[in-house]
């Protein structure tokens, strides 16, 4: 339960007296301060309760007795509030989650990236083309694809939009994981029928058959638990546009302490973690599970600051840092962050994001990304982990359920020479459907050999 959003909204406040990186030019005051009043007084879309169901999730994975799988599109768009998109997106994260949690023999904590991943930071302001300058595209919750000067307008509007279609989201992927949809049989079965097609399927063939005999065994002494019928299943995303945040931001009436109700995780970015700047002002004063992207010019002080800041009191399953390294940095650059974060005692969640690191542009103008690439950083991120005796505590990717042409490489091999094909996103270069089950199985085999 809550109380008044009004209270909540000034207790969460703090940050707008410090610079904010990435925030949207609005160019009527009014309007978004009347949006975000109207904000303010819609129902939370998540539940404090559930944000410490998660925190508690977490707290497994920062002790080594979990893994994270978090993924979901690069930036959602208002027109992909389908059932479809939803559920393809929700299937292939479904499978994911079951290759790996048998692999691992641990429970595999899923979030999606998903209901409110609506806005982007991006490099810069402007964008040219043929000679015209406008604002440039920062994801439906602000303006729009199109480059025309009234579509890349940032309008106050669109932040009730993402509200309501987050809405509609959460309500479709809840009926998904508790209405039979995500039954562990029939997400088996899907990846059986992924094997058979795939043209790297052999590769799976003796996991898969692995996970079908352990299913027969259990179905043959008569065991038929509750847990198989539903999955448990978080949301997240980037806490970007703090105006948005903070209006969904609540006091619990149990605990008087503060929640971003948009959703059960977020995260800063690496574009928005200055320390002394709103983002992480914003995050120390809320309750939910938090993570932070960390590049490669991440220095270990950084993260510990990081610590002191956002988890004073040390709390498992608070804290996660989402490493994007690259590639040829992961094995240089992160073995330091993990050792003296380690040594001071902080228990925390070591995720790899291995797609950040790893986007280059194609001859055709089309950015994006080489599966082998995003292997071998999660390799590094495993090796690092395994020569140091720590956990690597899950993977955070850029994903899709649809079959895109935007990331080359993979089993179903795509060429740079396929990417017009289906090149759908809006901004990054996501994996598709046979690209992600792909690297869950590679990333099972990785879990294995630790």
């Amino acid at each position: 339960m809550t109380v008044n959003a009004k209270t909540s909204a000034s207790a969460g406040n703090t940050w707008r007296d410090l610079p904010a990186a990435q925030q949207p030019e609005y160019p009527d005051a009014e309007a978004l301060r009347a949006v975000i009043a109207e904000l303010e007084s819609y129902p939370p879309l998540v539940f404090a309760g559930e944000c410490d169901q998660l925190r508690a999730r977490m707290a497994a994975v920062a002790k080594g007795e979990a893994f994270l799988l978090q993924g979901g599109d690069c930036a959602e768009a208002f027109d992909a509030v389908s059932a479809d998109h939803i559920r393809n997106k929700l299937k292939t994260l479904l499978q994911m989650g079951a290759v790996l949690t048998y692999a691992a023999s641990v429970p595999v904590v899923k979030v999606g990236r998903i209901a409110g991943q609506y806005s982007k930071p991006r490099s810069k302001p402007m964008e040219t083309r043929d000679g015209v300058t406008l604002p440039v595209y920062r994801g439906d919750s602000v303006n729009g694809f199109d480059f025309t000067p009234e579509s890349r307008i940032p309008d106050p509007e669109r932040l009730k939009r993402m509200y309501h279609a987050s809405a509609s989201t959460l309500n479709l992927v809840r009926a998904f994981t508790t209405g039979g949809y995500a039954d562990l049989r029939q997400v088996h079965a899907w990846n059986q029928d992924f094997v058979k097609s795939s043209p790297s399927g052999q590769r799976y063939e003796q996991l898969a058959r692995e996970i079908d005999n352990a299913l027969n065994f259990m179905r043959a002494c008569g065991t038929d638990p509750e847990e198989f019928k539903t999955v448990e299943f978080f949301s997240s995303h980037e806490a970007l546009l703090l105006d948005y945040e903070s209006a969904l931001t609540r006091v619990d009436s149990r605990t008087g302490r503060l929640y971003d109700v948009s959703a059960h995780m977020v995260w800063i970015g690496e574009r928005t973690r200055q320390l002394d700047h709103a983002h992480v002002e914003f995050a120390s004063k809320i309750r939910n599970p938090i993570g932070i992207k960390l590049g490669p010019a991440t220095t270990a002080e950084e993260a510990l600051r990081y610590i002191d800041r956002l988890d004073p009191d040390r709390e498992p399953g608070r804290l996660t840092f989402i490493v994007r390294m690259g590639a040829d940095k992961i094995r240089d650059r992160l073995p330091e962050l993990v050792e003296k974060v380690t040594a001071s005692g902080a228990v925390v969640a070591w995720v790899t994001d291995p797609m950040h690191g790893n986007t280059f542009e194609a001859a055709s103008g089309h950015k994006t990304r080489r599966f082998d690439d995003v292997l071998d950083e999660v390799k590094g991120f495993f090796e690092v982990h395994k020569a140091l005796g720590t956990h690597p505590g899950g993977i955070h990717v850029e994903l899709t359920g649809d079959d895109v042409t935007e990331c080359v490489g993979g089993g179903d091999e795509i060429f740079v020479d396929d990417l017009h094909q289906r090149y759908e996103t809006a901004c990054d270069p996501r994996l598709n459907r046979s690209q992600s089950l792909d690297l869950a199985f590679l990333v099972a085999e990785m879990y294995r050999d630790q």
